[in-house]
């Protein structure tokens, strides 16, 4: 049997309206749905004793994210930005059109801006750095010409 398409990439938020707003908003995510998610076989599913929880789809050039937003058990985590090489979700990326004019937008809202990462690279022609989500998730933005850009290094053959 073959995988059909991949469907969303989950992630814990500890505060909807507060994600809602850094995706949505500042992003450029569109919502699409939003559950309630609370009964037996979904805590089964997840692992939980017991679960209450809001998911909020959203959506931006194909890419669909589920925002999980728990009442019961309440979210765990401190907000600390992730290593890049701790195992598990490294970061997300997003081709922006002005680095610059974007992250001041993110920077007024409040959001936390990793200055100490910002490079520019010349061999790709292209600005970089590392936003956080509400929750301390990496986002790279980059700035790079070319639409769609190759991704760097050797093609691989399978």
């Amino acid at each position: 049997m073959a995988v059909l398409r991949v469907g969303h990439v989950g992630i814990c938020v500890s505060d909807l309206p507060r994600a809602l707003e850094f995706y949505c908003d500042l992003l450029g995510f569109r919502p699409l749905s939003e559950a309630t998610v609370a009964d037996s076989l979904s805590a089964k599913l997840l692992r939980l004793p017991a679960v209450d929880q809001t998911t909020v789809f959203v959506e931006r050039d194909g890419v669909r994210l589920a925002l999980f937003a728990f009442r019961e058990p309440r979210a765990l985590g401190s907000g600390r930005v992730r290593a890049m090489n701790e195992t598990g979700m490294a970061a997300l990326m997003l081709r922006v059109e002005s680095l610059d004019a974007l992250v001041e937008k993110i920077r007024a809202a409040g959001f936390r801006i990793l200055d100490d990462t910002r490079i520019e690279h010349p061999d790709y022609g292209s600005k970089l750095l590392f936003v956080c989500d509400p929750d301390g998730m990496l986002v790279e933005l980059i700035e790079i010409p070319g639409d769609p850009y190759a991704p760097f290094g050797k093609p691989i053959a399978r």
